[in-house]
């Protein structure tokens, strides 16, 4: 399985992938034109986007409203090397959500798969070739 990676025009980086574009830039005080969020902005959105994805199938397996179910994200980033130390993920659950399920919840959302590959990282590995 491949994605493929275009850099469109500035320092716009865009992902292509199943007939998805995902747009990125920088902003304008590190020279893009912050017409789309960051990289570490979107690795952010797709943890919190994952714990919610397994928030919402937890709640609508069990019949449960979700009409006020949230999540926030909140990140702590090291002031020296700026990367991100800590990430709360911070669940609003709805009026009258079962008291019975608080913990069974917690650990639904806990299985977020792109979280586990942050306990379980890949190899990474770069390599090179010429272009034709």
């Amino acid at each position: 399985m491949a994605m493929e990676i275009s850099f469109p025009s500035g320092k716009k980086v865009d992902a292509h992938f199943k007939g998805f574009t995902i747009k990125t830039d920088q902003p304008e005080r590190d020279g893009g034109e912050g017409t789309a969020p960051t990289p570490t902005f979107l690795f952010l959105a797709s943890l919190g986007t994952c714990a919610g994805a397994y928030a919402l199938d937890f709640c609508t397996k069990r019949k449960i409203d979700t009409e006020k179910l949230k999540l926030e994200l909140e990140f702590k980033s090291n002031k020296k090397n700026h990367m991100i130390e800590k990430v709360r993920v911070k669940l609003t659950l709805p009026p009258n959500f079962p008291e019975k399920y608080r913990p069974a919840i917690v650990k639904a959302v806990d299985l977020c798969y792109v979280k586990k590959h942050l306990h379980e990282p890949p190899e990474f590995e770069t390599i090179t070739q010429s272009a034709d």
